[in-house]
């Protein structure tokens, strides 16, 4: 069932750096909005077809708004087109409950975080409630320049004797981050954190592969591979009893909507996890990057917005 979505209010618009821009949202009916946890993102709807997922930037402790920053991509898929040069204060939107597939580790141990560009987003979150907590980080935070670097006053406001370490490689004199070094660095217990550009992000998972996977955790904004759609085969929704034909230029999302099948989905691309739907037979091929390694071998779960089908019938828990 698709749970309804939050009506909310645009309160501010607040330009962070180059191209990104800050927006801030209360309930529309002035009451408190469903509490969330550091990391977490919201879902903004802004068409019939077009919904967006977005990093909570401010401290969890707050349930009186959301605050998300968007990048204006000019190469992207139109969502943060629309949010730069369409949305203004006092627009009433709506956005889904907070989710959370990035959860920001709360024990008593040092945290190393590394974020490159609009990556800081959900690790803003949660630099804001390591303070809160007292707890020791490091922050490791690469931008091409630093008229690019959103929010690093805020970030070094937050620091309280914990290290920034903010490197600009499209300046004269700058220089990229060594994740290697950084990994090496990090002592046994440990937890870390990136978020960032696709190169960023698996430079980090070959940089972990060898610590205990509880402690490295990674955001995506963006899928390591295409989405499925050769088609060719059929999905059968277990509750309702419909066998829905997925045709090739097609994924198994498009074609359930087609069908009229209603089913929660945001990203489109394996990101988000807001498709989430458990397998009862067959074989996935699975195309998304919010699994884990070990969730794909076990072929229990499929994000139906970009993988597909290895077998001639997926059944599924619809």
């Amino acid at each position: 069932m698709t749970e309804a979505p939050l009506k909310v209010l645009l309160k501010s618009i607040t330009f962070e750096a180059d191209r990104i821009n800050s927006y801030t949202l209360q309930a529309a009916d002035g009451g408190l909005l469903p509490a969330f946890t550091a990391g977490a993102h919201i879902e903004l709807h802004l068409g019939a077809d077009l919904i967006r997922s977005y990093s909570l930037t401010n401290d969890p402790a707050e349930r009186q708004r959301y605050v998300i920053a968007v990048k204006h991509e000019v190469d992207g898929r139109g969502g943060s087109a629309l949010v730069h040069t369409r949305l203004k204060v006092g627009d009433v939107l709506s956005v889904s409950a907070p989710r959370n597939n990035f959860t920001f580790n709360e024990g008593d141990h040092a945290s190393v975080f590394v974020a490159g560009g609009i990556g800081v987003t959900p690790i803003l979150s949660m630099l804001r409630r390591a303070a809160m907590l007292g707890r020791r980080w490091i922050l490791h935070y690469a931008s091409r320049t630093r008229r690019d670097a959103a929010f690093l006053q805020d970030i070094r406001g937050l620091a309280h004797g914990n290290e920034v370490n903010a490197v600009f490689d499209h300046e004269a004199g700058g220089a990229s981050l060594d994740l290697a070094a950084i990994v090496a660095a990090a002592s046994d217990g440990t937890h870390l954190y990136c978020c960032g550009p696709l190169p960023m992000l698996e430079a980090f998972k070959a940089a972990t592969r060898a610590r205990p996977s509880h402690t490295v955790h990674l955001e995506y904004f963006s899928p390591e591979q295409e989405a499925a759609t050769e088609g060719g085969f059929e999905v059968r929704l277990a509750k309702s009893g419909c066998t829905i034909p997925v045709a090739p230029g097609k994924t198994i999302l498009s074609a359930l909507l087609d069908a009229g099948i209603p089913v929660s989905y945001a990203c489109s691309e394996g990101t988000c996890g807001t498709c989430e739907t458990r397998v009862i037979d067959g074989l996935p091929d699975h195309r998304d990057v919010y699994l884990t390694d070990d969730e794909h071998a076990a072929n229990k779960q499929i994000m139906i917005c970009c993988s597909g089908s290895k077998t001639p019938v997926l059944v599924l828990d619809l």
